[in-house]
């Protein structure tokens, strides 16, 4: 079983129920993947999604992946890709961490417009794309970059989003 928690800091606007847009983009992505059984298995798996400003995600880019700016999106898995099979089995008292996901509000704010989308649907792509990568995805290079982006095309399009890769053409 799937547990998202969120913390919703501002600028993030409270009217969005963050929590349900986070499990919904989390869940959707997981099914996608080998993982699926997780959904339904006793253990359960926990994802913290933080909604914070650019700074702190400025701050955490920096320290922990030497970029000196804000970006969308940030994981942190704490399970190793090769356990990821083992997930289940490992767990002491019925819980795992699989990790935490980090949103800049700013930047996505700004990356939204740009796109023609609402904030919300954005969200749900770096959330999906957030998951993704804690289940051991990556896009490293333009195969590994091609086949995650496709997984996140089909995940979003069973949301009823549209494909955040497509070019606009104003």
């Amino acid at each position: 079983m799937i547990d998202i928690a969120v913390l919703r800091e501002d600028p993030w606007p409270d009217a969005a129920d963050w929590e349900a847009l986070a499990t919904r983009a989390a869940t959707a992505a997981i099914e996608a993947t080998p993982q699926r059984d997780w959904l339904t298995h006793p253990v359960q798996i926990e994802i913290a999604v933080r909604l914070t400003s650019d700074d702190e995600v400025h701050t955490l880019n920096r320290q922990y992946r030497d970029k000196d700016k804000p970006t969308n999106v940030l994981s942190f898995p704490m399970v190793q890709p090769d356990l990821l099979d083992t997930v289940t089995q490992g767990s002491d008292d019925g819980e795992v961490l699989l990790g935490d996901i980090v949103l800049a509000h700013g930047v996505c704010a700004a990356e939204a417009a740009e796109k023609g989308v609402s904030v919300e649907d954005h969200a749900t792509h770096l959330i999906v794309h957030g998951t993704l990568h804690l289940l051991g995805h990556d896009h490293g290079t333009d195969a590994e970059a091609e086949a995650m982006e496709g997984l996140e095309r089909d995940v979003l399009a069973g949301l009823g989003i549209s494909d955040p890769y497509l070019i606009r053409e104003d």
